[in-house]
């Protein structure tokens, strides 16, 4: 076990897309960064050129397999400043369609997950003054059809992030949540049709998707020192999509 003061920063769901950007910009920063995810697949195609990252295969739905996670990670280095809750996964269906098996497959992952990883880190996070970066969704903020186990999910993790500041601001650890909007992301691109991509061009006052890299500076922004006085807050990175309402897209034209 090393026994340094540099950071260290655990992310979940960092295989690809915005947990991995945001492990590489945790990085760049002179942190270590743990990579969790439970895709032994994707994580096999990582590769490091320092040791200031290493990967950890995981699946954080489960709480014997959180607890072996931290056992790991600590073994490997000895304290957690910045928890990065990104794990998720989503299914698409209308309400009706929603079994119990595949509203619970969501939440055991979205929220439980979520809930556990930070839980567990609350002892390491009370000795460096850590904080919590919780990734919600405009979908937690905003209805959306065939959303229900998603975004209910998101919006329970928007709850859970204020729950959360309110309780461990006594021990300074900051605790906030990014909501990303659309990103393009190559599993967005790879499911989303020519008309999605209209309709979201059309509905974000940028009209565009936002990048992976984006979302990671928001969330690198909030676990930085430059928002020492920030916690209990919901970041919406989303080109300005949430903030708008219905008719803007005609209304420009």
């Amino acid at each position: 076990m090393e026994s340094t003061k540099t950071k260290l920063a655990i992310i979940t769901g960092a295989a690809r897309g915005i947990g991995l950007a945001t492990a590489k910009l945790f990085s760049k920063h002179d942190y270590k960064v743990a990579i969790v995810d439970r895709d032994k697949s994707e994580l096999s195609k990582l590769s490091f050129t320092n040791n200031h990252m290493k990967s950890f295969c995981y699946d954080i739905s489960q709480l014997s397999s959180i607890e072996k996670m931290y056992e790991e990670i600590i073994k490997w280095h000895n304290r957690v400043d910045v928890l990065v809750n990104n794990a998720g996964v989503a299914d698409f269906g209308t309400i009706e369609m929603t079994d119990f098996k595949r509203w619970n497959e969501v939440m055991k992952t979205n929220l439980d997950g979520a809930f556990m990883c930070s839980q567990k880190a609350i002892p390491y996070l009370k000795k460096t003054n850590g904080n919590i970066i919780n990734i919600a969704s405009i979908s937690g903020l905003r209805a959306s059809t065939l959303r229900v186990a998603y975004g209910t999910s998101k919006a329970a993790i928007i709850q859970l992030t204020k729950q959360q500041a309110a309780e461990l601001g006594e021990y300074r650890i900051r605790v906030n949540c990014v909501a990303p909007g659309p990103v393009k992301t190559k599993l967005a691109m790879a499911v989303h049709s020519q008309d999605i991509i209209d309709a979201y061009h059309d509905a974000i006052p940028l009209n565009r998707y936002g990048t992976e890299n984006e979302i990671a500076n928001a969330i690198y922004f909030l676990a930085s020192e430059k928002a020492s006085y920030i916690t209990g807050q919901i970041l919406s990175v989303d080109g300005g999509f949430e903030a708008t309402g219905v008719g803007l897209p005609s209304l420009r034209k």
